[in-house]
């Protein structure tokens, strides 16, 4: 069964990191990719780079040819296959690119990509977003795919305001999608997109090598042939391409590796609710580590830190007495004694953060050294 992992990288890469966390993220700390050529799909998710939960999950179902399709930035695309090549072995997985030299769309990146998807096998494949973290229920999506017998399956995933998505209106008892409503000022539905679709190859016959959205133009007319079906995703699902979303997708990510595999998770005196440390990372004594934490490889937490609902990427010193929460610390960062960053504060690469500096909600951008504090969300350039 092939692969498609759907990363495109104009809209989902480190530099302009997810929105803001994207612009932050991209121009910030996740500028990685213009300075270092990281592509978001690398950037790390719970100490493991995005796209490889993905690869993993894939491979566990059988999946043996994964295909990344991006636009046309060789220099990211060379990034991508050196960084993941030793993956290739470890895991038995064929990785290649698709390179567009046009935006394409989500459906023009496929047909593009058509050769490498059809093997005459007849089977479906997989087309995903990168920027997408959940359970990943592909073992189910294959016998749902079967059993129904239509052209495509996608996965759905319930909200609480689905008038800020497009809603998926369909049989709650055979799964067929009737229609695709767009931001309904009426409730219609609770279902949206998850973003997780497997596709027969036959819907490639439908897609032209030009511009071409699957959501809006593609999808659409297969439901109304009534061979388009959905699945309820089972479990947690994040969008994490906004900041404030890649920390409320570590949250449900934690959760979800506190009931299928606790032992991962940190335990101690010091530690409260889900944690995630990295066996390189060292902790220093009398300080509080929780709820909603990650700490990255090479990482050095001092005495009487603070953390909680945060992220720190590898390589990041934080000295004594310090407190972060709801924020992201960038690869190779300091925070200083007694400083305080809250609010979503996101630090890029090489940030320092002096002692007792208040940061609320500033994106800093990779190499800075921080020594006012910063009262109101701000970017610093």
């Amino acid at each position: 069964m092939g692969v498609f992992n759907l990363l495109k990288l104009s809209d989902i890469i480190i530099g302009c990191m997810l929105s803001l966390l994207l612009y932050a993220l991209d121009r910030n700390i996740f500028e990685k990719e213009e300075k270092s050529g990281i592509p978001k799909p690398l950037v790390e998710f719970a100490n493991k780079p995005m796209i490889l939960h993905q690869i993993e999950a894939l491979k566990a179902v059988g999946v043996t040819e994964v295909v990344f399709a991006i636009n046309y930035q060789p220099e990211l695309c060379e990034v991508m296959l050196n960084f993941l090549k030793e993956f290739e072995a470890k895991l038995g997985i064929t990785i290649s690119c698709s390179q567009e030299t046009e935006p394409l769309g989500t459906a023009g990146l496929l047909a593009l990509a058509r050769d490498k998807l059809i093997d005459g096998s007849g089977e479906p494949f997989f087309v995903l977003s990168s920027d997408v973290i959940s359970e990943y229920p592909f073992k189910e999506m294959i016998e749902f795919h079967k059993a129904h017998g239509g052209e495509v399956s996608i996965v759905v995933t319930k909200v609480d305001e689905p008038s800020k998505y497009g809603v998926v209106v369909m049989e709650e008892t055979t799964g067929k999608v009737d229609k695709f409503v767009e931001k309904p000022k009426l409730f219609v539905g609770n279902k949206i997109n998850a973003g997780i679709y497997l596709l027969n190859p036959s819907v490639l016959d439908r897609i032209e090598l030009r511009p071409t959205s699957i959501e809006k133009e593609i999808f659409p007319k297969i439901a109304a042939e009534k061979k388009l079906y959905a699945i309820v995703l089972p479990g947690f699902w994040m969008d994490i391409g906004q900041p404030k979303d890649y920390i409320a997708g570590l949250r449900l990510y934690l959760d979800s590796l506190r009931k299928k595999s606790s032992t991962k998770l940190a335990t101690g005196h010091h530690i409260v609710g889900n944690v995630l440390v990295h066996e390189s990372a060292k902790i220093g004594e009398g300080g509080l580590i929780g709820p909603d934490v990650v700490v990255g490889p090479g990482c050095v937490v001092e005495a009487g830190v603070r953390l909680s609902r945060c992220t720190v990427m590898s390589g990041v010193r934080i000295k004594k007495h310090a407190c972060i929460s709801s924020s992201i610390i960038g690869w190779h960062s300091t925070v200083g004694q007694w400083a305080r960053v809250e609010n979503m504060t996101i630090l890029g690469e090489d940030v320092h953060v002096c002692d007792e500096i208040y940061s609320n909600g500033g994106v800093i951008l990779p190499h800075k050294e921080i020594k006012s504090s910063i009262l109101k969300p701000e970017i610093v350039m």
